[in-house]
């Protein structure tokens, strides 16, 4: 029997991380936007109330509460702001220690990540390689018993004030292309690393983003996670778990920006009436609201099935690709519904039409979704 609700626990973690993400971002999201400023002390009160990293599992200090109920919470903070919902990328990079680390290396790691002692990167993207995952440049020569790393990123959540980074680089420079990379755990400390914040962002304003360089940077040989040569197909493991979160912020901003334009078309008057009153309003949030619910059951079905271990990269995409859109669509009717309002900071609408637009670029763009559902629907009719 199919059951699309909720168990109450999940129904309350949601409960709970709405009213924490109106409590804690509401009275700042407007400052850290305009200020480009990453509240730390907000993330710190998410790690106490169990909000950071809800998939580690008990035995490496988390709560186990799996990656649905981690998109649940994903979902109800991007739906206040997608900016400061980014503290919950704290841990974005160690999902490849989870899956693919030693065991040495998730008890190092994950327990510090979830008590709020430490902040996470996954330094991927380079200046000139971003969808083209494998076209990075970025090399780590093996000396002894380190590695002795070279090599810049670009657009790195996270990456001045990460503690560490999971760095994606070529280990194995005469071996086919998909089998050259690796990734290491890099310290943000180690001497040679350059990190600079990028400034001037449309969206998404207070979460921290970098270019990040590094300059012979000796780093142990302990820090390889697996096998060498294994990076590109470790990361995209890690991208089918991640992008099922984007798809959850996604939903998140949609519903916050559907909630926006409902309150407001009840509240302003023309023609003698409360906007809501008119079947044009109407049927704009009608299917403003259906578009949303899609996206949710979308996303909530690849995270449901990332939890029971069906891994699904044509589902995954479906929903990046769908959650994203939708966000982008639904902001942009909000904003259009407030009119000439809308497009001054005194109301929020604003700060979600500006911050929607990342969720069809990053953690792979809308076109590069649609080549790999195209891929798996061609390979399944092909079977």
């Amino acid at each position: 029997m199919m059951d699309f609700e909720l168990p109450e626990e999940l129904r309350i973690l949601k409960q709970e991380a709405y009213k924490f993400a109106v409590r804690e971002f509401g009275p700042i999201a407007q400052e850290c936007d305009r200020e480009e400023k990453y509240p730390k002390d907000v993330w710190k009160n998410a790690c106490e109330y169990g909000l950071i990293g809800a998939w580690i599992p008990e035995e490496y200090g988390g709560t186990g509460a799996g990656f649905l109920a981690h998109a649940l919470i994903t979902e109800q903070f991007a739906r206040v702001d997608l900016g400061i919902s980014l503290i919950a990328a704290a841990v974005f990079g160690s999902e490849n220690i989870y899956l693919h680390g030693s065991e040495e290396q998730k008890q190092a790691y994950l327990p510090r990540l979830v008590a709020g002692e430490i902040i996470f990167a996954g330094a991927y993207t380079e200046p000139n390689a971003g969808t083209d995952v494998a076209g990075i440049r970025t090399r780590a020569v093996r000396d002894g018993n380190e590695y002795v790393l070279n090599g810049s990123k670009m657009f790195i959540t996270n990456g001045t004030i990460c503690d560490y980074m999971v760095v994606l680089c070529i280990t194995n420079p005469d071996a086919p292309r998909h089998n050259r990379l690796s990734l290491l755990i890099v310290d943000g400390t180690l001497p040679g690393i350059t990190r600079n914040k990028i400034h001037g962002k449309m969206g998404i304003r207070a979460s921290d983003t970098a270019e990040i360089s590094f300059e012979d940077v000796r780093v142990p040989a302990s820090s390889l996670i697996g096998e060498e040569g294994k990076g590109f197909y470790y990361l995209m493991d890690f991208f089918n778990t991640t992008r099922t979160m984007v798809a959850a912020q996604g939903v998140g901003l949609a519903q916050g920006a559907l909630d926006k334009a409902a309150r407001y078309v009840q509240e302003r008057m023309a023609f003698g009436q409360p906007l809501a009153k008119l079947q044009g309003v109407q049927m704009q949030l009608g299917e403003m609201a259906t578009r949303v619910e899609l996206a949710r059951q979308l996303t909530y079905k690849a995270a449901w099935q990332l939890d029971h271990g069906k891994i699904d990269p044509k589902l995954s995409a479906m929903a990046k690709f769908y959650a994203g859109e939708t966000a982008v669509w639904v902001a942009d009717k909000a904003l259009q519904l407030h009119g000439g309002y809308g497009y001054i900071d005194e109301y929020d609408v604003q700060r979600f039409y500006r911050d929607a637009k990342i969720l069809d670029i990053y953690e792979g763009t809308k076109e590069a979704e649609k080549l790999t559902i195209a891929k798996c629907v061609l390979a399944e009719c092909a079977k």
